[in-house]
């Protein structure tokens, strides 16, 4: 079977390719969502594009079923990767659908789309498949600022149940997420001086040593683990910096931007994999440094646990500022940069999404996602009617390698999360009479 063939066999597959074969980088969708107009447009299904560019539709409830909760169906339209063409075809072994290796697929999240299309085109044409209302959203730049779910008039969204088909493997059923928290630690104030004349100087603190102190006593990777959800709450130091690397970073941008003026090739000492060793083999190493810096990203879904963890951090400062008292400070801040998508009390879709997942041998338990979505906006915004968004992340194919030019795409895998899809609406509708 080649890739045209398994087109012609499968609409699900066609709708995927079609949508897969426009470029769309991060806000340059508006080709791939005119396609999305198109075809919703040609079963009559009720479509707008948003000022913002989003392209929201909504379908009637099946006769019955018009007292059923209303549904939201979310899949962003952009993927990573540029503007070149996207050639499409079988992998050697028939297994995956894939490029030829000069870019990526953009099966995140053209899958979810292709998904949510395909199950609206089987609605509308099947009136024995009874479904509540639905609202179908497709967003913009979901991949770099999350711009387009942020700009969702959510005062014309009637839905409070959410499904945000953007997973990677089938059957993923994610009813929290962890948020993201910035934590920047500064060691100022020190008097600093030459590590030849002043080393003997005990009121001399070097901003460096202090940080790595601080650094030793924080801890790193996970710090709360679920035995079924999976990693809680965890903390990764960023970046470190310090010393006299100021001062030859300055020297760095002049020398660059001088060879650039002059059309020269940019030293090999300057290019990405060789600049943090060349600053640390270069920089003057004779100061005692009087100030250093280090960041840390802090994930997790239990924002109780999450400030357990920063009060641990801020105690140990607060130890260490005692320590080096009028000799040199230690200062934290933290910044909230993605608020927590926490499990809802409501979990009457994530039940019906255990219950739909037996029927296809699926592992579909709920679960902890430990990166930022849109479903963690969604879950702090509110609806037409002031009800807080319960939304829940799923998997509808196993997708390998994202993001890169060997992405591929297990269409039968895609085949049956389409069906598990499916039956999670009707469920959800059944549910609900």
């Amino acid at each position: 079977m080649n890739i045209d063939e398994l087109k012609s066999k499968y609409s699900l597959i066609k709708t995927f390719i079609d949508l897969a074969e426009i470029p769309s980088p991060s806000l340059k969708e508006d080709k791939v969502a005119d396609k999305i107009i198109e075809i919703l447009e040609k079963i009559n299904v009720s479509t707008q594009k948003d000022s913002y560019g989003n392209v929201i539709a909504k379908l009637v409830p099946s006769k019955g079923c018009e007292n059923v909760p209303s549904l939201l169906l979310s899949a962003h339209m952009d993927v990573v990767g540029d503007s070149s063409p996207v050639n499409i075809s079988l992998s050697d072994n028939k297994k995956y659908i894939e490029t030829d290796k000069t870019r990526s697929l953009g099966s995140d999240d053209k899958a979810g789309a292709a998904a949510m299309l395909d199950i609206t085109n089987d609605l509308i044409n099947n009136p024995e498949f009874k479904h509540g209302p639905i609202e179908l959203l497709f967003t913009r730049d979901e991949e770099i600022g999350m711009t387009g779910i942020k700009n969702i008039n959510y005062a014309e969204i009637e839905s409070k149940y959410a499904l945000i088909v953007d997973g990677d493997n089938l059957g993923q059923h994610f009813t929290e997420g962890a948020g993201f928290t910035n934590l920047y630690i500064s060691v100022v104030d020190g008097i600093g001086g030459h590590s030849g004349i002043n080393i003997h100087d005990q009121n001399r603190i070097n901003a460096i040593k202090v940080l790595s102190e601080v650094d030793c006593l924080i801890p790193q990777g996970v710090y709360k683990k679920h035995p079924v959800k999976g990693v809680i709450t965890s903390i990764n130091a960023g970046v470190a910096v310090g010393g006299t690397a100021n001062n030859y970073i300055s020297k760095i941008i002049n020398e660059i931007y001088e060879i650039a003026e002059k059309n020269k090739n940019i030293p090999e000492k300057f290019k990405t994999k060789n600049i943090l060793k060349t600053i640390s083999r270069e920089a003057g190493l004779n100061i005692i440094n009087p100030c250093a810096y280090q960041s840390y990203s802090i994930r997790s879904s239990d924002p109780e646990n999450e400030q357990e963890l920063i009060n641990f951090i801020f105690d140990k400062i607060e130890e260490i500022n005692k320590k080096y008292k009028n000799k040199i400070k230690i200062v934290a801040e933290k910044k909230s940069h993605l608020p927590a998508f926490v499990n809802n009390t409501d979990n009457i879709l994530s039940k019906v999404i255990v219950e739909s997942s037996k029927a296809h041998n699926l592992p579909a338990e709920p679960a902890s996602i430990h990166a930022g979505t849109e479903a963690h906006v969604l879950a702090n915004c509110q609806n037409k009617y002031g009800e807080t968004f319960n939304p829940i992340i799923i998997g509808v194919a196993d997708l390998e390698n994202i993001h890169s030019s060997d992405e591929q795409l297990d269409w039968q895998s895609f085949l049956a999360g389409k069906k598990w899809l499916s039956d999670i609406i009707i469920n959800f509708a059944q549910e609900h009479k």
